[in-house]
C-alpha cells in the first residue's frame, strides 16, 4: 500500500506542476484584460452594402457637418499655407516619426556592448543508496551553491567576465574533514578573437550600418517637407489660376448677357432679326455652363489644399472659400544652367542617399571579408580559491591568495570551403558595382531634369510677354467687333467669338503667369532647394509613450 500511495503521490504532484505551468501559459497567450483586440464580424468580410442615394430637393441645401462652424471665407497666403502644412499635414507627421524609430535602432545596437550581472542560487538535497559490507546505507547530501557574475563585451570583439561563486556543502559521510565545508571561487578571464570579428571597425559594423540607416531616414525625410512645401505652393498657384479663371468666366457671363439685352431692344424695334436674340441667349447659356465647370474646378483645388494644410476648422468637408492673396510677381531671372546642376548635385536627397547607401555598402565589403577568416581566439582565466569550515575561513584563504590557477587557452576554427561567406562577400561587391551605376544614372536623370525645368521657366516668360500682347489685341478686337454688331455691320456671332477669344486670350495669360510661378517651385525642387527667402528647418517628432 506504502508503494502504491507514493506512486498516487508523485503523479499528483506532477499533474499539480502541469497545470500550473499550463495556467500560466494560457493566461500569457490570452494577454491581458487591457489589452486591444479587433474583432471583424463575418458581415463586415463578407456582405457588400448597397448606396442609397436621396432625389434632391429645390428648397434644400446640403449643409457641412462641422463640430466647429467654419468661415464662409477665407483669405491665405503662400508662406502661411506653408506653415500650416508644415505644422498640421499627416504625411509628414507620420515622416517626422521616422527619424526617431531610426534613432531607437542605432540605440539597440549600441546595447550590445552593455555589461550584464547575472545572479544565480542552487540548492540540491540528495538521499542515494550506497553500498557497505553489510548493508546498502543512505547517502545524504545538501549544498547550496550561490554564483555572481558580471560579462563585459569589448568593443575589440572579446569579452571579459568576472565570476565569484560560492559553495556551502554537507553530507553524512564520516570521511569528511570539514562538514559542513564552504569553497569559495573568484576567477577573472579574458577572450579575444585574433582573426574573425577581431577588431572595432568589425564588432562595429551594426553600429554604422544602423547610423546610416538613421541618416538615410533623415534624407527622406527632408526629402518628404520639400515634396511637401512644394505642392502647397503648386495647388496654391492652380487655385489662384483656378480663381483667375473663374472671374474671367463671371466677366464673359456678364459680357454674353449684356449682348442679349441689347439684342433684345434691338429684336423689339425691328433692327434686328429674331435668330440674332436665339444666337444671344446660346451665348449666355454656354457662358453659364463655363461658369459652373469653373466653380468646380476651385472647389477640387480647395480641396486638395485643405486636405494638405489639415487644419483644424478648415476640413476638407467646410465650404469655406479660399482667396489666394499673394499675387505672382513675374520677374526674368538670369539662370546659369552649370550653376543650376551644381546645386542640385549637392543638395538633392536622392543622390545623399545613394551616397550612403554605398557608404553602408563599403562597410559590408569589409565585414564580410572578415568573416571569410579563420576564427583564431585567444583566452586567459586567473582562478583564486578558498576553503574551510566556516564560510568567513574560506573568503580569507581567498582573500590570501594562497592557492590559485592560471589557464590560457588558444581556440583555431579553419572553415573548409568556407562557399556561404565568400558568397555573400560576392554579393556584396555585386550590389556595390549596382549602386554605382545607379548613382550617375541618377545624376544623369538629377541634370536632365535641372535643363528640362530651366527651358521650362525661359518658355513660361516667353508665353508671359506673348500672352499680354495677344489678350490686348483680343480685347480691341472685341470692342471693334461690338461696336460693328451695334451699328448693324456685323452678326451677334461675330461678337460672341470675338468674346471667346478674349477670354481664350485672357486665361492663356493667367495659365502662362501660375505656370511661371510653378516653374520656379519646379526648378526649385529639382535642385533639393525651395524658393524664398527664409530657411525651413524640421524637427523629429517623438511621440508620447
Amino acid at each position: 500500500m506504502s508503494k502504491i500511495f507514493l506512486i498516487k503521490s508523485m503523479l499528483t504532484g506532477l499533474f499539480i506542476v502541469f497545470e500550473t505551468f499550463l495556467f500560466a501559459g494560457c493566461t500569457h497567450m490570452r494577454g491581458s484584460e487591457n489589452s486591444e483586440t479587433l474583432k471583424v464580424t463575418s458581415e463586415q468580410l463578407h456582405q457588400i452594402e448597397m448606396l442609397e442615394l436621396k432625389e434632391a430637393k429645390e428648397e434644400e441645401t446640403p449643409k457641412a457637418d462641422t463640430a466647429e462652424p467654419a468661415p464662409a471665407q477665407l483669405e491665405i497666403l503662400l508662406e502661411q499655407c506653408r506653415a500650416w502644412a508644415l505644422e498640421n499635414n499627416l504625411d509628414l507627421k507620420a515622416q517626422l516619426i521616422a527619424p526617431a524609430i531610426a534613432a531607437e535602432q542605432v540605440s539597440q545596437q549600441e546595447a550590445q556592448f552593455e555589461s550584464t550581472f547575472t545572479a544565480g542560487v542552487n540548492y540540491y538535497k540528495t538521499n542515494t543508496p550506497a553500498p557497505t559490507t553489510l548493508f546498502i546505507q543512505g547517502s545524504k547530501s545538501e549544498t547550496t551553491y550561490t554564483d555572481l557574475e558580471v560579462n563585459i563585451p569589448l568593443r575589440t570583439g572579446g569579452s571579459i567576465k568576472v565570476d565569484l561563486n560560492d559553495n556551502q556543502s554537507r553530507n553524512n559521510s564520516s570521511w569528511s574533514t570539514y562538514n559542513p565545508s564552504y569553497e569559495s571561487d573568484f576567477s577573472a578571464s579574458i577572450s579575444q578573437p585574433l582573426l574573425r570579428n577581431a577588431g572595432k571597425r568589425v564588432n562595429e559594423h551594426a553600429i554604422r550600418i544602423e547610423e546610416y540607416n538613421r541618416q538615410i531616414t533623415d534624407a527622406e525625410t527632408k526629402l518628404k517637407a520639400i515634396y511637401v512645401i512644394a505642392d502647397v505652393d503648386r495647388y496654391y498657384w492652380r487655385l489662384y489660376a483656378a480663381r483667375r479663371l473663374l472671374d474671367v468666366r463671371k466677366q464673359q457671363y456678364e459680357y454674353a448677357r449684356t449682348l442679349h439685352e441689347q439684342t433684345e431692344a434691338y429684336v423689339k424695334v425691328g433692327s434686328k432679326a429674331q435668330i440674332e436674340s436665339i444666337r444671344t441667349r446660346a451665348g449666355v447659356a454656354e457662358k453659364l455652363e463655363a461658369i459652373i465647370t469653373a466653380e468646380n474646378d476651385v472647389r477640387v483645388l480647395e480641396r486638395y489644399l485643405k486636405e494638405m494644410l489639415n487644419r483644424s476648422g478648415l476640413g476638407e468637408e467646410t465650404a469655406t472659400v479660399l482667396i489666394p492673396v499673394t499675387e505672382p510677381d513675374p520677374v526674368h531671372y538670369q539662370i546659369q544652367s552649370q550653376e543650376m546642376v551644381s546645386k542640385a548635385m549637392g543638395n538633392r536627397m536622392e543622390l545623399l542617399r545613394l551616397e550612403l547607401q554605398l557608404a553602408q555598402d563599403s562597410d559590408n565589403i569589409s565585414y564580410f571579408k572578415n568573416q571569410t577568416l579563420p576564427s583564431v581566439t585567444l583566452g586567459y582565466k586567473y582562478n583564486m580559491n578558498g576553503l574551510g569550515s566556516t564560510r568567513g575561513d574560506s573568503y580569507d584563504m581567498l582573500y590570501n591568495n594562497k592557492f590559485h590557477d592560471n589557464a590560457v587557452s588558444l581556440q583555431v576554427s579553419i572553415p573548409i570551403g568556407n562557399d556561404a561567406e565568400k558568397s555573400r562577400l560576392r554579393q556584396a561587391g555585386y550590389q556595390r558595382t549596382q549602386r554605382l551605376t545607379n548613382r550617375d544614372s541618377e545624376k544623369a536623370q538629377i541634370k536632365s531634369e535641372v535643363l528640362k525645368q530651366i527651358d521650362q521657366l525661359e518658355a513660361d516668360w516667353q508665353r508671359i510677354l506673348a500672352c499680354r500682347q495677344t489678350t490686348v489685341y483680343t480685347d480691341q478686337q472685341y470692342q471693334a467687333e461690338k461696336r460693328r454688331y451695334e451699328l448693324g455691320m456685323q452678326t451677334s456671332t461675330d461678337v460672341l467669338n470675338a468674346q471667346t477669344a478674349l477670354a481664350e486670350s485672357q486665361t492663356s495669360e493667367i495659365s502662362a503667369l501660375t505656370d511661371y510661378q510653378i516653374a520656379l517651385v519646379d526648378l526649385a525642387y529639382a535642385t533639393g532647394t525651395l524658393l524664398g527667402a527664409a530657411k525651413v528647418q524640421w524637427e523629429p517628432y517623438v511621440p508620447k509613450e
